[in-house]
């Protein structure tokens, strides 16, 4: 798919991997609306250069992402989905401090998978009435993660949120295919994002070493290179892509 002329929604997008997808998608000549929390930093929204509108939104909430994909779709040009909201927390399953307090449970997977399915749903909704692309209508790429699959200590919640948006891709691309929307994922390896960026430059070097080749932390532009060719491959379908430098998470 072209991205240049079309409309694409972003959520987190006012930071991290969404800002990277934002500014990329702008540059490529896409409108772009970014869904964030309305307490998110704008500032660099303002940088970009090209067509980016701010809709303060909690993926959550049914009447604000609504909201937010009216906005997206007001030409009948939403094509473009990238789903980048998410938090992460960390607490054991039981141990001397208690169990996992069930609202931190449950609060990682409303928002890391209910969200991203929220989200899913009422764009892709938005999307069956518009014009074809030639051969397709709509792409929609989600976020997940290698904690999907090699989740380690302490992160039974975020591991099952993205595990669960790991295991939707394929049959919502099936759901999605006889109307000529693509849904993908990406599952990140550890990138500089805002939760990283509070570590210590010692824990971030530690993090990057860990990584068999390049031996770095990823960064969000990396992701925002691979949101490109997904978009403009149309073979690439009902997949969880993992970019990770091949790192495989061990058990702390």
């Amino acid at each position: 798919m072209d991205i240049s002329a079309k409309t694409a929604l972003v959520t987190g997008g006012a930071s991290g991997l969404g800002l990277a997808t934002t500014t990329m998608l702008a540059l490529a000549g896409a409108r772009v609306v970014v869904i964030d929390l309305p307490s998110a930093d704008q500032s660099l929204l303002n940088d970009i250069e090209g067509d980016v509108v701010f809709a303060p939104a909690d993926v959550t909430s049914e009447d604000e992402v609504q909201r937010a994909v009216d906005i997206a779709n007001e030409n009948h040009d939403l094509a473009i989905v990238v789903n980048c909201a998410g938090m992460l927390n960390g607490f054991k399953t039981a141990g001397s401090k208690g169990p996992f307090p069930f609202e931190d449970f449950t609060k990682v997977i409303n928002v890391n998978l209910n969200g991203t399915f929220n989200v899913i749903r009422l764009s892709a909704q938005a999307m069956l009435d518009n014009p074809a692309d030639g051969e397709e209508r709509g792409v929609i790429v989600n976020t997940a993660s290698v904690a999907a699959f090699d989740g380690q200590m302490g992160q039974a919640a975020y591991a099952a949120s993205k595990a669960g948006i790991a295991g939707l891709t394929l049959p919502v691309a099936r759901d999605l295919a006889r109307s000529l929307i693509r849904v993908v994922a990406i599952a990140p390896g550890t990138f500089e994002t805002p939760m990283v960026a509070t570590m210590s430059d010692e824990v971030k070097d530690s993090l990057g070493k860990q990584v068999p080749h390049p031996a770095r932390l990823g960064k969000p532009t990396e992701y925002a290179q691979l949101v490109e060719s997904i978009i403009r491959n149309p073979m690439l379908n009902g997949e969880t892509i993992r970019l990770d430098g091949a790192i495989r998470m061990g058990m702390r």
